[in-house]
């Protein structure tokens, strides 16, 4: 049973970041890949051999092994709902120095507005949680700095750009990272 959980894991954990590397040619739009966004790949690659190490070489509870993959494949699902709601908008790389040209409003973007970087947060919730290991906490610290400043660099963004005064009203009505349900 653990051999065949430590798989599940492991397969979904590299499915998953597959469909972010992906992403990054073949969803996100950028001139140039901006140091931010290079440092979140390098901590990507980082973090994925750290808990591919866990996963082999450290004991898992089972139980936590299965929360942490049903909280994976639901970052996974988010993703691909946000990539169907921003695919014809044009997203840049996070830490792009360029100013947006678009909001999106629709799918996820209707209740929060960092859709892929809960995403991103959830995923690696889950994967340190089936790692069963208090050290798999550091990494997913690093990553909330890393998203949560890309998302408050983009905020910041569009209130420098015409699109402030629209921004700001979808700003009022949804959720930062975490889904806010009540469009008022």
């Amino acid at each position: 049973m653990e051999f065949m959980l430590d798989l599940a894991v492991s397969v979904v954990s590299l499915l998953v970041v597959g469909f972010y590397t992906w992403s990054l040619r073949g969803h996100f739009y950028s001139p140039k890949m901006a140091t931010g966004a290079k440092l979140i790949s390098a901590v990507v690659i980082a973090t994925t051999l750290f808990f591919l190490y866990l996963a082999w070489y450290e004991h898992q509870v089972a139980w936590v092994q299965i929360v942490g993959l049903v909280i994976e494949i639901c970052a996974a699902a988010l993703f691909w709902w946000a990539v169907s709601a921003s695919r014809k908008a044009r997203l840049r790389f996070a830490f792009d120095p360029d100013h947006p040209d678009s909001i999106v409003t629709t799918g996820p973007y209707r209740y929060l507005r960092h859709p892929f970087y809960t995403s991103y947060l959830m995923f690696w919730s889950g994967w340190a949680i089936a790692s069963s290991s208090t050290w798999a906490v550091v990494p997913v610290i690093a990553f909330v700095i890393i998203y949560v400043s890309a998302a408050l660099g983009e905020e910041k963004k569009f209130s420098k750009s015409p699109l402030a005064p629209e921004y700001e009203a979808y700003r009022r009505k949804t959720g930062f990272l975490i889904p806010r349900f009540d469009q008022r």
